[in-house]
């Protein structure tokens, strides 16, 4: 449980970052942007396994790219369904999911999968 809370923090940092970021991405209460990364969270964790697969021949044959149009997707489902919570069109949620995927990955590349910060040593 305290993943999947730590994973919805960064991710509504992330979300934060990306409406600062991006003019057409809005929220209109801090509780909104925290119940769009759980939504997202959800989303994430649901739907887009199964997305994945269904899109799987288009994401081969585009080297990867696709991903990021399903990232959107996921983005602009969370949007649709969240109210207060408002994505202005595609190229917004394409960047809204570059951004969150690199907030999300830096974020975790310091804190880990344990849920605590890491510190890196080299050994000799």
């Amino acid at each position: 449980m305290i993943g999947f809370l730590l994973r919805a923090a960064i991710t509504a940092l992330a979300l934060w970052v990306a409406s600062r970021l991006l003019d057409g991405i809005q929220f209109e209460t801090t509780g909104k942007l925290v119940l769009a990364a759980v939504l997202l969270g959800l989303v994430n964790a649901v739907v887009r396994p199964i997305a994945f697969v269904l899109t799987l021949p288009i994401t081969v044959v585009t080297l990867g790219l696709f991903l990021l149009v399903l990232n959107a997707a996921m983005i602009g489902l969370v949007a649709w369904v969240l109210p207060g919570f408002s994505i202005s069109g595609f190229w917004t949620a394409v960047g809204a999911a570059i951004i969150v995927g690199l907030v999300s990955w830096a974020a975790s590349t310091i804190i880990g999968n344990t849920g605590r910060f890491e510190r890196f040593s080299a050994r000799r």
